[in-house]
């Protein structure tokens, strides 16, 4: 089983033409709304993808609440949701035609996910083999779930994304750090992935994972280094993609243990998702990931 600790949004999505101007107005070519959030995308992946999961998350006591908590139900994972009493979160997201986008996250309840009802929700969670960690809870949470299940002997996956208010003592409690390119520069204040990884390793991270979307994915640490190329795709929308990328590693790491098959099939699962619109909803099924191995020749 694997844990999910961290947090569920209502994504707000605008298409547009290019990325907004300072000062300038432009006309959307389309809106819609997805469940999403980091914590929220990566549980609903491992589900998608095989994985039996225990998820932990605040939901809010508004429309976009009731939204979440609706389409979170659908997904069996166990004990998903605290309600609160104040807004849930959500991301104002700006995807252009060629699919990169821009996001602006506001926390609503996902900043009330404390330690004290991370203390309360144990039990459910850790029974789990792996847990992911992300940043879009209150950090103090994040870096005590990664103590925990480390003195538990549990494998902890943490996604440094936002890269913001991040003490470097959660390193030490963090089997995989996963940044992606920008993430790894705020870290490291480098753009340079060799130099940066190297960085992240003399700070005390026992494993990097750098994933850099279309360009593939770097890995080097105590278990070893690897470079992989993205699988080609037309991308239309890019949200989510990292999210379940660190979701198909888990769940492949998980039931094999290999480290290299473990990374072919979360890039085919996060090439699959950048076709799609929207971030729960553009995830894969295991079957669709296999299939799309098979289709490129490719056996894990």
């Amino acid at each position: 089983m694997i844990a999910v600790i961290g947090s569920n949004n209502v994504d707000l999505v605008v298409t547009v033409d290019h990325f907004t101007e300072a000062g300038e107005t432009q006309r959307c070519l389309d809106f819609e709304r997805f469940a999403g959030g980091k914590g929220a995308n990566q549980a609903v992946a491992c589900r998608k993808l095989g994985a039996q999961v225990a998820f932990l998350t605040c939901v809010g006591n508004d429309g976009n609440g009731e939204f979440a908590y609706e389409t979170l139900s659908k997904v069996s994972v166990e004990g998903f949701s605290v309600k609160t009493d104040v807004p849930n979160g959500f991301a104002l997201i700006e995807i252009t035609k060629s699919g990169q986008n821009r996001i602006i996250i506001y926390p609503g309840a996902n900043a009330l996910l404390t330690k004290q009802i991370l203390t309360e929700n144990l039990q459910r969670l850790l029974p789990s083999n792996i847990v992911l960690l992300q940043n879009e809870i209150p950090f103090e949470t994040t870096l005590e779930a990664a103590k925990i299940f480390k003195e538990h002997r549990k494998f902890v996956i943490f996604d440094p994304a936002p890269a913001q208010n991040i003490d470097a003592e959660i390193f030490k409690y963090v089997d995989i750090i996963t940044p992606n390119e920008s993430e790894m520069a705020f870290l490291t204040r480098t753009d340079d992935v060799n130099h940066g990884v190297e960085k992240l390793l003399g700070s005390g991270c026992k494993n990097v994972l750098v994933k850099m979307g279309d360009k593939g994915c770097f890995f080097k640490g105590q278990m070893g280094e690897i470079y992989l190329e993205a699988f080609k795709v037309r991308a239309v929308d890019t949200t989510a993609a990292g999210d379940i990328f660190n979701a198909g590693f888990a769940v492949e790491f998980e039931r094999t243990k290999n480290l290299h098959n473990s990374l072919i099939f979360a890039s085919a699962a996060a090439a699959i998702s950048v076709t799609r619109k929207g971030a729960q909803s553009s995830i894969p099924t295991r079957n669709e990931v296999i299939e799309f191995l098979k289709e490129r020749g490719v056996d894990i």
